[in-house]
């Protein structure tokens, strides 16, 4: 039998990285846990992966990712001595490459290969002056000249799927989505039109992009919503579109401090707030509150408040100019500052703040208030108040069982979790037999 060939890539990236064999296990357990491929691997797994045994595919790509979490740059495959991966996603140009990334998602045979994408820190994210007018020159397909009304269709055709989004979540929405950029808009983009149709049609077709990848993230398929919030970033800059190339870079910061990564998170905001200089009250309040809880998740208390300042500040002045239905409010606002509250230690203030939000959200927002309730109960019950925490998770599940969401999902697991311990409690055991009746599930 040959002998295995030490792996000095791998020594020599841990080394770098300063963790133990043990830390480093938990950091690719992190990974894997992330796209629901949870692994169990330890400091020996990792010992034979440095004498040269090649783990399995699955396992080198959650390591390559967490080496390139921990040491903040793009690490490749063969860095860490491993065989080259072709890279997951296409090389073809915007439109074509929207049109693979769609047909996929709209394959079920192919749910489980997104479903296993990773979200990566890593990623390379283009900047404005990258994208803009970048695009390829489009040649025109067999769809007749277009103009603004087909560009009003897509826009329109977004803001209704939005709204389905919104009030039954994204597992049903997205692959409508998905198969509405195949069929429709990737035709009207390779059409002929003038200029600034052309602009106006790249504009509509990112801000579709966006929401798609906003209702990935709402499955847990974090890796396709980098994929498409790419795409987003391209056709914003191709259309000269500050608006959704910023909310698209907010939304991916959004994105990472959800799943832990302040750093990344922080990098995402700044870069979202610098790309946008010119930007009305309601705009820099929706940037400054996320600059806020990114900063906030990585300790800096200074910049955290003064960013919260900045958009309390900036919402006052856009709540006197006029109302914004469907837009950062006021309720968004206060969750953010409960975000802020929570990571600099003032639980009792985070929990006042979330049940604020809660009072101001219109009632149109169900997914959100499934999520924003659970999120409000746990913190109630981390301080102690359990009676009001049962209040709130009661709420959740008023709305709960017309949410198709795995976000709202996780949060009823959550609550189950959290609740087992006071089972003997008159008002949870009431509470979890109506979250098993609604389909929660709950262990006699």
């Amino acid at each position: 039998m040959a002998q295995k060939t030490p792996n000095e890539g791998l020594a020599r990236l841990l080394a770098e990285s300063g963790l133990t064999l043990d830390a480093f296990a938990r950091t690719v357990n992190k990974v894997g846990t992330e796209v629901g491929r949870p692994s169990r691997y330890d400091k020996s797994a990792v010992r034979h992966w440095m004498t040269g045994t090649l783990p399995r595919k699955e396992a080198q790509a959650a390591i390559v990712e967490a080496l390139s979490r921990l040491l903040f740059r793009p690490v490749t495959y063969s860095e860490v001595g491993f065989p080259s991966q072709q890279v997951t996603g296409s090389p073809l140009g915007t439109v074509e490459g929207l049109v693979d990334l769609g047909r996929q998602d709209m394959d079920p045979s192919r749910r489980s290969v997104l479903g296993a994408a990773l979200f990566s820190v890593a990623l390379t994210i283009p900047e404005w002056p990258d994208v803009v007018g970048r695009a390829e020159a489009f040649a025109a397909g067999r769809a007749t000249r277009i103009g603004f009304g087909e560009v009003d269709m897509v826009v329109q055709m977004t803001e209704k799927i939005s709204e389905l989004d919104d009030q039954y979540g994204g597992r049903h929405a997205r692959p409508m989505a998905a198969a509405f950029l195949v069929n429709t808009v990737a035709g009207y983009l390779k059409a002929q039109a003038p200029d600034n149709v052309r602009k106006g049609m790249m504009s509509a077709a990112a801000d579709l992009c966006y929401l798609t990848g906003y209702m990935a993230v709402d499955e847990g398929l974090h890796g396709l919503a980098q994929r498409y919030y790419l795409k987003a970033l391209e056709l914003a800059g191709a259309a000269d579109d500050h608006l959704t190339y910023c909310t698209t870079l907010r939304g991916m910061s959004v994105q990472a401090v959800d799943l832990g990564h302040g750093p990344h998170a922080m990098r995402l905001a700044d870069a979202a707030a610098a790309a946008s200089p010119q930007a009305g009250p309601r705009m820099r309040a929706f940037l400054a509150g996320q600059q806020a809880h990114a900063a906030a998740q990585i300790g800096s208390r200074d910049y955290a408040l003064r960013y919260m300042k900045e958009a309390e500040r900036a919402m006052e002045v856009a709540e006197s100019q006029s109302k914004s239905f469907g837009s950062y409010d006021p309720a968004s606002l206060m969750y953010h500052l409960s975000q802020v509250q929570h990571e600099l230690g003032d639980h009792s203030g985070a929990v006042k703040a979330m049940e604020d939000s809660n009072t101001l959200r219109y009632d149109v927002y169900r997914r959100t208030a499934v999520r924003h309730l659970s999120l409000t109960a746990e913190r109630q019950l981390s301080i102690g108040h359990l009676e009001k925490a049962v209040e709130s998770w009661d709420k959740a599940l008023d709305e709960y069982p017309l949410v198709q969401s795995a976000r709202c999902d996780d949060k009823m697991r959550e609550m189950v979790s959290l609740l087992t311990r006071y089972r003997g409690n008159r008002q949870v055991g009431t509470l979890l037999e109506r979250a098993k009746a609604v389909g929660v599930p709950v262990a006699a």
